[in-house]
């Protein structure tokens, strides 16, 4: 085991680690927190992202140790169900939450997407949300709510 300094949601954590952790194991098993879901375990549906630095990354592949010195952002720290960010409330308003597991992870692909561009285009936002995979909705509502999400975020501005 080694000591980590991870710094997630605005917290700095001090937790024991093995080499091979990944920061998803990390979040869900030793720290709780339970938002980032676990999909594929190799990278390819999305429904791990987390935000490092502003970038949304699967953490189902990022080792934990390699996470120091980074800034970490899980579905937690966009908002809750007292306080949703308004990409959340977005996503519920336009019906593109159906099971909900892959979820956190269009949000927080959703976040950093608009971090770079405040009004996407609708190619722009498939591209955003290219490696995130759904299921349950086919797509068409996620994307209204990436509309919304953007109206939403400019209107705080």
């Amino acid at each position: 085991m080694k000591d980590c300094k991870l710094s997630i949601n605005g917290r700095n954590y001090n937790v024991q680690v093995e080499d091979k952790w990944t920061l998803l194991y990390v979040l869900r098993e030793v720290l709780g927190l339970m938002g980032t879901k676990e999909g594929c375990g190799t990278s390819d549906c999305g429904a791990c992202k987390v935000l490092v630095d502003g970038k949304a990354m699967n953490s189902c592949t990022l080792l934990a140790l390699k996470m120091e010195d980074k800034e970490i952002t899980t579905i937690e720290g966009l908002g809750n169900s007292d306080k949703p960010h308004p990409i959340q409330e977005a996503f519920v308003e336009a019906g593109a939450v159906q099971c909900g597991f892959c979820t956190p992870g269009m949000v927080i692909s959703t976040k950093a997407l608009l971090d770079q561009k405040s009004d996407p285009t609708e190619e722009e936002i498939r591209e955003g949300l290219s490696k995130n995979l759904c299921r349950c909705t086919g797509y068409v509502k996620i994307i209204d709510a990436v509309q919304l999400a953007a109206k939403k975020v400019k209107e705080l501005k």
